[in-house]
């Protein structure tokens, strides 16, 4: 992996942000499930995708950029506030790449998979425990919540990465069969 901020993670870093902005922008990030909070979100995707395939930098820099959206975007106080929509995601592809990182030896597709369901578990218990102790819910909603949507984004999360990160990797290589 090369080091510092180069043209290329740069690149990658606004596409996969901009990737996220479109997905909520569009709603496209948003799949509907029968809970009370009635949607679960893949917006947190693109940071984990930039985090395995760029390193932690890159991972963070698209979850902030997912972080500083959910905040612009905001309809409810929760997430007008920074420490609940921006602070939690800056970690989400960065809690990615260590965890593809200490696994990709092992085995490459459990790397994957893993590394998905890591990043969306940071995402998920970061911005619902920073909403508990800033005093927006209460512990058992914030729980109610996580396994109701957590579990379904981690399925969701897991397929989309494997997916890209894979074809990603096909791509690179040239040789139509994955490097993974």
């Amino acid at each position: 992996m090369e080091k510092g901020f180069t043209v290329r993670k740069i690149v990658v870093s606004g596409v996969l942000g901009a990737i996220a902005i479109l997905l909520g922008a569009t709603r496209l990030g948003f799949i509907p499930v029968p809970t009370a909070a009635g949607n679960a979100t893949i917006m947190h995707v693109p940071a984990i995708i930039g985090g395995i395939m760029e390193g932690w930098v890159v991972g963070g820099v698209i979850g902030a950029i997912f972080g500083i959206f959910s905040f612009l975007q905001a309809t409810v106080p929760l997430f007008k506030d920074p420490l609940v929509a921006i602070l939690p995601r800056l970690f989400i592809g960065v809690t990615a790449y260590f965890t593809y990182a200490a696994l990709k030896r092992a085995n490459e597709y459990l790397a994957l998979i893993v590394a998905a369901a890591v990043g969306t578990l940071t995402n998920t218990v970061l911005v619902l425990g920073m909403a508990v102790v800033r005093g927006y819910m209460a512990p058992a909603v914030a729980l109610g919540v996580g396994v109701t949507h957590g579990i379904p984004e981690i399925i969701v999360a897991c397929i989309i990465v494997v997916a890209v990160v894979a074809a990603w990797k096909r791509i690179e290589t040239g040789t139509g069969k994955a490097k993974v």
